[in-house]
């Protein structure tokens, strides 16, 4: 992966959608926001999409349709016990939908992230920094 591709997962903001409503931020090399901590209770966590696969820039339609199918295959886990929607925000007001998830450890995650296509993903174990994976 280039240096220009790391540096905009580096700054993105990873968002969580709360289900009082609002969101939490999750950073690289932060630990998750208090708001995630209680969800996640020392269990490993992954920040993930199915959007524009290798990086390229697919129709709304097929990004929707992927994600679905990766909502999916998370729910099949058996690891996975918490799902959140989410969305990661880039400075130039990319975005790209996502999913917050409780569970699965990173060698299902990368698993998906190479079946889906995408050069990385958020990960952490409880409070821990969140660390950008590259599967």
């Amino acid at each position: 992966m280039d240096e220009t591709l790391l540096a905009a997962y580096r700054r993105t903001d990873y968002r969580v959608r709360l289900g009082g409503g609002g969101y939490a931020s999750i950073r690289i090399g932060h630990p998750l926001p208090v708001a995630l901590t209680g969800l996640v209770t020392g269990e490993p966590w992954g920040f993930i999409t199915a959007w524009n696969p290798r990086s390229q820039p697919r129709p709304p339609s097929q990004n929707r349709q992927a994600q679905r199918r990766l909502l999916h295959a998370l729910r099949e886990l058996p690891a996975t016990h918490f799902i959140a929607a989410g969305v990661g925000v880039g400075e130039n007001g990319w975005r790209e939908g996502s999913l917050f998830v409780v569970g699965p450890d990173v060698e299902s995650l990368d698993a998906l992230a190479r079946r889906f296509g995408q050069h990385g993903y958020l990960h952490g174990h409880g409070q821990q920094p969140a660390q950008l994976r590259l599967p």
